[in-house]
């Protein structure tokens, strides 16, 4: 069968013939035939090395999951293939338990591409957040395919105001058609930035702050916030650090933490599997009512060594088989 191969960490994966993958277990495994799979960071990230999870048997097939149907005809995403093979070719093997019923109405290169970004966007808001309706939401990195989700979902569970910050101001406008109130760019010197911030934030502030960069954008947020007398405190601030597009560490002064109510947390691996389920379901039938929208690529199987070295501008390389 054809596949994207990796015969090295740190190369790139290239279309060849790979062995078809084999069901050992029938109670436990099923085999899948792949209609799609999304090209996402965390792929690259495995090739590459860089991931904590990259190692593992080479020569192995590229993607962690993708969407296509079973032998009975049923359409299904599917995530955490067996090694070697992976959601990057014609047929893969995956845990039964990892097969999820995909909505007719939703397309092949949605049902692929979404649910890894939208539920992280969806537990990120509903999960560790705990977004209640009528709050204010900052999305820092809301131009990137998870931030855009971001912002929709934080429309969805009933956010009175998202803004929207970000570095591509093109993408930044296009973010308020997802419902964004107002945008922000991250590209201002940090003076202006702050200042940004603080406008935005208004009287009421921001109860929910989601991440996807941390570094100096990170920095100039908290230091906006941060009070500078003794005042009543009106909210609390959550916190949720996702990503690190700009920069993997932050400085922290102790008083941004004293002088004002902020909780910072991470999202905190992968919760219950009752949780994960309940996200997908509302996610894919958010989809499906066409309330949720991801933007998309087309790329064929053979041509995955050029896709895999290409930025797509805040939308979602999917994988064609």
């Amino acid at each position: 069968m054809r596949a994207a191969i990796l015969q090295m960490v740190g190369t790139v994966p290239v279309c060849g013939e790979f062995p078809e993958p084999v069901v050992g277990d029938e109670a436990r495994d099923v085999i899948v035939h792949v209609h799609a799979a999304a090209l996402k960071p965390v792929d690259r990230q495995m090739a590459s090395g860089a991931h904590y999870a990259s190692g593992g048997e080479v020569p192995r097939v590229c993607g962690s999951d993708g969407m296509g149907h079973l032998e009975d005809g049923r359409r299904v995403f599917f995530g955490g293939p067996r090694a070697p093979y992976g959601a990057m070719a014609e047929r893969t093997v995956v845990p039964r338990a990892f097969t999820f019923p995909v909505p007719e109405n939703v397309s092949d290169e949605t049902a692929a591409a979404l649910p890894n970004p939208g539920i992280s966007a969806w537990l990120s808001l509903a999960y560790r957040a705990k977004l209640v309706r009528g709050e204010n939401v900052l999305v820092l990195g809301a131009t990137g395919v998870t931030g855009k989700l971001a912002v929709q979902i934080a429309k969805l569970l009933g956010a009175a105001r998202v803004v929207a910050a970000g570095r591509n101001q093109q993408a930044l406008d296009a973010v308020r058609e997802l419902g964004a109130g107002a945008t922000i760019s991250l590209a201002l010197p940090a003076a202006e930035l702050s200042e940004a911030f603080a406008r935005e934030a208004g009287q009421s502030g921001f109860q929910v702050v989601i991440d996807y960069v941390w570094g100096q954008s990170a920095e100039t947020f908290l230091s906006a916030i941060t009070r500078k007398e003794f005042a009543a405190i009106q909210s609390e601030t959550r916190y949720v650090q996702v990503g690190e597009s700009a920069a993997p560490t932050i400085t922290l002064p102790a008083a941004v933490l004293r002088s004002t109510a902020i909780s910072i947390m991470g999202t905190a691996g992968i919760p219950p599997r009752e949780v994960l389920t309940d996200a997908f379901q509302k996610v894919m039938a958010h989809a499906a009512s066409g309330a949720l929208q991801i933007e998309t690529e087309r790329v064929a199987l053979e041509d995955v060594e050029e896709a895999w070295e290409r930025d797509a501008q805040g939308r979602r390389l999917v994988i064609m088989p």
